[in-house]
């Protein structure tokens, strides 16, 4: 009678019992199922007895590899969502800038009824050319440099100071503005203005509702008028800015933008007021 263990241990199919050259035999856990694919175990700790190559097999780990690869792919899958989102959903502040920009622009043309003497209000287009020249900056600066010069007294001399270095405070911050924004004057609009210059050809702010703002303000706070002239200056101030529309030079946010800033740049002649001292300084200096 043979030997049971002579019997090829592979005929049962599936055994949990693999033998070993030296007569002896290696169980596997029950509980795991084999893999047919994987060398005996006595090969396993053969290779691992050799620590260089087990540092190599553990750093060039397949799930370490597969890992790296699938954050990589979902960064980079996250990232081009993203850039799909931002590119597909604009913003709403882009939404509500351009809707502006649309209805600016439909009723700055609708409101520029002056804009040529062929236009349904075109008859009154030298009395709106009168206003805006009664804003322009080159009369305001003669005009408070005369009085300056005529006024006898310290008082009446450092208003009229005041208002002329506000006067050059408004040119020097429209310039800037308008040579930083460079928005084009309105297409009705047609080049016949009084004394312009280079930067003029640019439309926001609007130099003259700037102009109108601050001069506005400030003969109402340090001239004492009666009701019915300021009353004046406040319909004077209006006046300005609705021509620059009806003109057609400006666009509406171009003048209401300026308005805000002439009423912006009292408050900051106020802060750099001249006081009498300073004024007899630098007329003593200037003598």
């Amino acid at each position: 009678m043979p030997s049971p263990k002579a019997k090829n241990p592979g005929r049962g199919g599936g055994s949990p019992v693999f033998g070993s050259s030296n007569g002896r035999y290696d169980f596997m856990s029950l509980t795991k199922p084999m893999n047919r694919s994987s060398p005996p175990p006595h090969l396993h700790q053969r290779q691992g007895s050799d620590p260089i190559t087990a540092r190599l097999r553990s750093s060039e780990s397949p799930t370490r590899r597969r890992g790296s690869s699938s954050s990589t792919g979902s960064g980079s899958g996250q990232g081009m969502s993203e850039e799909d989102g931002i590119r597909l959903n604009p913003t709403f502040i882009r939404v509500a800038l351009s809707s502006l920009l649309a209805i600016d622009l439909w009723l700055s043309k609708r409101l520029g009824v002056c804009a040529c003497e062929d236009s349904s209000w075109g008859s009154v287009r030298p009395l709106m050319k009168l206003i805006e020249i009664s804003g322009h900056g080159i009369p305001w600066l003669a005009g408070t440099a005369y009085c300056l010069y005529k006024s006898d007294s310290a008082a009446g001399q450092e208003v009229m100071l005041n208002l002329f270095m506000g006067l050059l405070l408004d040119l020097v911050l429209v310039t800037v503005v308008k040579a930083v924004v460079r928005r084009r004057r309105p297409a009705h609009n047609r080049m016949d203005m009084f004394a312009t210059f280079s930067v003029d050809r640019y439309s926001f702010p609007s130099g003259h509702a700037t102009r109108a703002a601050m001069c506005g303000r400030f003969l109402l706070a340090h001239l004492v008028l009666a009701a019915p002239l300021r009353v004046l200056v406040l319909l004077w101030a209006s006046m300005v800015g609705l021509s620059r529309v009806m003109l057609g030079r400006h666009n509406v946010t171009d003048v209401i933008f300026g308005f805000w800033m002439g009423y912006c740049q009292y408050n900051l002649v106020e802060m750099l007021w001249l006081s009498p001292q300073t004024l007899q300084g630098l007329l003593g200096q200037l003598a």
